[in-house]
């Protein structure tokens, strides 16, 4: 699995179903990934419109840069939050809205 299949159809699908969106709309933020490394890339997920999108969003609520495998792995489950944070490769600019993300749109 690579970042862009993760974004662009796991959680893009899962914002798109309707019975997750409730749940979405409550964060009420934008978030900014940058994902370093190979298959990287930049992506938006805006749980305001419940969408997922390439690029970079301006004034985003929640900025989260990592790794594109340990990316992967955090979202396979295979690594935890905290331990990548804790080892520097996990970083985010708000921590509230980082550790909502993961009701919505996990692995």
């Amino acid at each position: 699995m690579t970042p862009e299949e993760i974004f662009e159809t796991n959680i893009a699908g899962r914002l798109a179903d309707p019975k997750h969106q409730p749940g979405a709309k409550e964060i009420d933020a934008v978030y900014q990934f940058n994902i370093n490394g190979d298959d990287g890339g930049q992506w938006v997920v805006d749980m305001k419109e419940c969408t997922v999108r390439r690029g970079e969003a301006e004034g985003a609520d929640c900025t989260i840069t990592v790794g594109s495998l340990d990316f992967v792995n955090l979202y396979e489950g295979k690594v935890q939050g905290p331990m990548l944070v804790m080892q520097g490769k996990l970083q985010f600019t708000n921590m509230g809205l980082a550790m909502k993300l993961g009701k919505v749109i996990g692995g």
